[in-house]
């Protein structure tokens, strides 16, 4: 059970489920040719999928390509069913950074034959999470920077002010179907510059100057023999 930490201590719940949407970036969507949603497009990965992005990344290589999906990541620290955006916005306990691996080659299988992606995204280890800072620190939730680059280039950069559906009314919409409890995480979409991850591949990923993460990526036996 993977426990966040919050402000450099562990936070008071370990993660519990993971809300996503996807298709939240218009920009994304476009480059993988999607249509961009009417409603917002949610599904789920379970605790287990939750990992630490500061230890060595084991992506699944028996599987087809694995893309990493940046994105800020909200931690929940008050239950939240049927709410409002005033009462999300004091049930935040802080914000970090979260990847959502993606099996891409399963994904597209999936889509075909109009089958859940769970397969693809929520398998062991498919959510990757930064240290959180306080929430008290966001003075505007569509006004945050965050960029991914591998390998010393850039591959993603976002800003939250592009997303089709922003972090309150995001998270509202949500707590309308699933109760949000302290630990749980939302993932609120990511921006254009998803691609496929390498064993050895350097990964920076920073969210304002408040989170700078290094990692590496590493075959399952590489991550096994660390342990």
């Amino acid at each position: 059970m993977f426990t966040p930490s919050l402000d450099g201590a562990p936070f008071s719940s370990p993660v519990g489920k993971i809300v996503c949407v996807g298709r939240n970036y218009a920009a994304h969507a476009a480059e993988l040719n999607n249509p961009v949603p009417d409603t917002p497009v949610l599904f789920i990965k379970p605790a287990d999928a939750a990992c630490d992005l500061q230890a060595p990344l084991s992506i699944p290589l028996s599987q087809g390509d694995v893309h990493h999906e940046l994105e800020v990541a909200v931690l929940i620290g008050k239950r939240l069913q049927k709410a409002s955006e005033a009462e999300v916005s004091g049930a935040l306990a802080g914000v970090g950074l979260g990847l959502d691996l993606t099996l891409r080659d399963v994904q597209s299988v999936l889509k075909e034959k109009g089958l859940p992606w769970e397969r693809a995204k929520a398998f062991d280890g498919s959510c990757p999470l930064s240290p959180f800072v306080s929430a008290a620190r966001v003075s505007d939730w569509q006004n945050l920077n965050f960029s991914l680059h591998r390998n010393g280039a850039q591959q993603q950069s976002g800003n939250s002010a592009d997303m089709l559906n922003p972090v309150l009314s995001l998270i509202a919409h949500m707590s309308q179907s699933f109760t949000l409890n302290p630990g749980d995480v939302v993932m609120t979409g990511t921006p254009p510059g998803v691609g496929p991850l390498n064993v050895g591949d350097s990964l920076e990923l920073a969210l304002e100057d408040w989170i700078a993460v290094t990692t590496e990526v590493v075959s399952p036996q590489a991550s096994e023999k660390s342990l």
